[in-house]
């Protein structure tokens, strides 16, 4: 059930957790599903605690358009290279994102906006990952994972400023 207090949205994106789906809604109508990986770490806020938040967001900035499909970024810039098994091979510890960046910002002061809880400086992003690491299950750092080309399809579909919802 949606959050009152975050009004009547008819276009917004909502994450569900439990399910580990994305949709997207238009004019209050189910227009595009995807599947995702949420947190291993399960729903949470706290600055470190690797837990995906939960709440009311809204993309604050949409990072790499026209980048081609599986660029890594880095520091939320595209680094030249081009993510392979070869380079997965040479950096195993790397936390993958690829393709393109939607940067959450919370928009519930206290949950998840400001201080030890704030989306936006947790770097909470919805993001591309390598596409074998798409299991069904939630096994990101606190992101949103994606498939890259789904990613790419969302990135093209969205504005920055649309609301996110995240639940449980």
């Amino acid at each position: 059930m949606k959050n009152k207090a975050a009004g009547d949205e008819q276009n917004y994106l909502d994450i569900d957790i439990t399910s580990q789906q994305l949709t997207v809604y238009a004019d209050g109508n189910k227009v595009q599903c995807y599947p995702v990986s949420t947190a291993k770490k399960g729903a949470g806020e706290l600055m470190g605690s690797e837990c995906t938040p939960t709440g009311w967001h809204k993309i604050r900035a949409k990072i790499g358009a026209n980048q081609p499909l599986q660029t890594v970024f880095a520091g939320r810039r595209a680094t030249g290279e081009i993510y392979s098994a070869d380079l997965a091979r040479q950096y195993p510890e790397r936390d993958w994102i690829l393709t393109r960046i939607l940067w959450l910002g919370g928009l519930e002061p206290g949950k998840n906006r400001y201080g030890r809880v704030d989306t936006t400086w947790r770097y909470i992003y919805i993001h591309g990952c390598p596409d074998e690491l798409m299991t069904g299950g939630p096994d990101s750092h606190g992101c949103i994972r994606m498939k890259n080309a789904d990613l790419l399809d969302l990135f093209n579909r969205v504005e920055a400023g649309i609301k996110v919802y995240i639940h449980e």
